[in-house]
């Protein structure tokens, strides 16, 4: 027995509408610029299996492995140990979670006393504890430096938070009024949530919602089996590399290999580097999230993301690796790694689908946490902000210069928004020219972020990553320009910082954030001259490196290509 396929659709947007209602309530009542602005969030509800079946269009990489979160708690709360108004929450990492300052919690819903699902959001904090203000501190050996570690605990029982776990909680974190607003807003999205699914079954009936749900799953699953089925079988490898854990230099590989035979793919990591002694160790579900996500967008970017696309697809790695770590490994700076399972998996599979995949990205995401006392105030404060980079060249476009790519899809953070709230001055916030590698298509151009400090012993605490590594092009394309961290730029006090770290930064310093750019798609010598001509008319490439990766010569005064010195130019043998 199976519903039409428009009834199955109307419950599909349905749910899906649920989810994205839950996310904007996330965003209005949050308190963190992590939330408000650079909406580092996403939401979703399970059936009562703990079944992905719809997701909130926000952040990717937090909800694709939510399976293995569902996993665990049905372990810890069977059906009769739940009720009306619970709120589970939990941040372990080693029990489905991302890292520790990534909280999710989870709310069981009911109708007519039955389980028919679960609401879930997971929002990153501005601090659960740990070694340094905003817990992203790179380089640290133990996740018990991390922060407060929960695990599945209800926060809220019928209804009443439980004064003993919020209690545990306060205790733990440097500003907690804070933190427990942005906790609060998580709570009063899943209410929305339970309420508005509860109004779905009320209006379809349950028979109708479960079996649509259920058809929703199967009609995911045979479009990515039709998708795979499509691809070429074989067995294709890609590799990357993180530039180093925070405690040595030693770079680390990432090594994927996908088999692709008969509708289904095998993605292989087990040949990844050992874990690190540092923090850059991806979490399982935070592994699992970046092979989906590529497998998706690679397969069938259009099937609608839920567990039914996953069953296709096997994930396969070994215990005591960067992708699969064992405890106590830290993880904070897990997107170091997950980031670099993305870039492989593209590198495996772009011979197969040169249309479907871009250049090399920037391929890290740069958080960095700032803690210390207002002047003004008195009061502790923590900013914590995120930095992406630059993504590729397309097959058929630039990359979007300064749009975050890939897993996290962050938003920008406003420099308003953060010198209204914090004693920073955002004196810098811009392009950076050449940044992009060269190609038929360009990859984008990085940022570059100037932040003053007016307040003195702050903490800096970060991890950011491609400091070594460039983004690479495909197909020709070239790579993009690495990333930096400098301490009083352009000044005789000028100093590099490394991409993880905790520093103590003084009143006045000037941190500049440059991000690594991105890499190019197709030889450089097919771009068009008109593109080249609106590079340099916008200043986004100079004249000597236009010159130099394209094989042109500029008119310098005009800052155009010289169409007939360049003919010339390119016709002489050897060049």
């Amino acid at each position: 027995m199976t519903t039409d396929l428009i009834t199955m659709q109307v419950i599909r947007y349905a749910l899906e509408q649920i989810a994205d209602e839950m996310g904007y309530t996330l965003v209005r009542t949050g308190r963190s610029t992590l939330i408000t602005e650079i909406k580092d969030i996403s939401c979703v509800i399970t059936d009562a299996k703990g079944q992905t079946i719809a997701q909130a269009h926000h952040t990717p990489s937090l909800l694709a492995g939510f399976e293995i979160t569902m996993r665990y708690l049905r372990e810890a709360f069977g059906p009769e140990n739940l009720a009306p108004g619970d709120v589970i929450v939990t941040n372990d990492p080693y029990r489905g979670g991302q890292h520790i300052m990534d909280l999710y919690a989870i709310a069981p819903v009911f109708h007519k006393r039955r389980l028919i699902g679960f609401v879930g959001n997971i929002t990153h904090h501005s601090d659960l504890g740990g070694v340094a203000a905003g817990g992203v501190a790179g380089g640290i050996r133990e996740i018990y430096l991390e922060g407060l570690r929960l695990p599945m605990v209800k926060l809220m029982k019928r209804g009443v938070e439980d004064r003993e776990i919020a209690a545990i909680i306060s205790n733990q974190i440097r500003v907690p009024e804070k933190t427990w607003g942005d906790i609060h807003a998580q709570v009063s999205s899943l209410m929305v949530g339970v309420e508005r699914l509860q109004a779905l079954h009320d209006r379809y009936g349950r028979a109708v919602v479960e079996r649509a749900a259920a058809d929703l799953l199967d009609y995911s699953e045979r479009r990515m089996r039709q998708g795979l089925r499509a691809l070429p079988d074989g067995v294709y490898r890609g590799e990357d590399f993180i530039d180093d854990d925070g405690v040595s230099d030693r770079p680390i590989r990432v090594a994927v290999t996908v088999t692709i035979e008969g509708g289904r793919a095998i993605v292989d990591l087990s040949e990844s580097d050992p874990q690190t002694e540092g923090n850059t160790n991806s979490t399982l579900a935070n592994t699992h999230a970046a092979v989906y996500y590529v497998m998706i967008a690679v397969v069938d970017p259009h099937v609608p993301p839920n567990s039914g696309c996953y069953r296709p697809i096997t994930v396969v790695t070994k215990k005591g690796t960067a992708v699969d770590p064992r405890p106590p490994g830290a993880v904070a700076a897990r997107t170091n790694c997950s980031t670099k399972i993305v870039e492989a998996l593209y590198f495996a599979l772009a011979p197969v689908v040169p249309e479907r995949v871009a250049g090399g990205s920037h391929g890290q995401i740069s958080t960095l946490g700032f803690g210390g006392t207002d002047p003004k105030t008195g009061e502790r404060f923590i900013y914590t902000d995120i930095q992406a980079g630059g993504n590729g060249g397309r097959p058929t476009k630039d990359g979007n210069d300064g749009q975050d790519s890939h897993l996290p899809r962050f938003m920008n953070t406003p420099a308003e928004a953060v010198e209204l709230r914090f004693p920073v001055r955002v004196e810098r916030y811009e392009f950076i020219p050449d940044s992009g590698g060269a190609g038929r298509y360009r990859g984008s151009l990085a940022l570059r972020r100037d932040v003053r400090l007016l307040a003195d012993r702050v903490s800096f605490a970060r991890y950011g990553d491609r400091h070594k590594f460039q983004p690479q092009g495909v197909f020709g394309g070239k790579p993009g320009a690495a990333g930096a961290f400098i301490l009083n730029p352009d000044t005789p006090a000028a100093r590099p910082m490394k991409s993880k770290g905790l520093d103590t930064l003084a009143d006045q310093d000037l941190l500049s954030m440059q991000l690594p750019g991105a890499g190019g798609y197709g030889d450089p010598l097919a771009r068009s001259l008109d593109a080249i001509d609106r590079d340099l008319q916008d200043e986004k490439v100079t004249p000597a490196r236009a010159e130099a990766d394209y094989r042109v010569v500029v008119d310098r005064d005009r800052r155009r290509v010289d169409r007939a010195k360049t003919i010339a130019l390119r016709r002489l043998p050897g060049r």
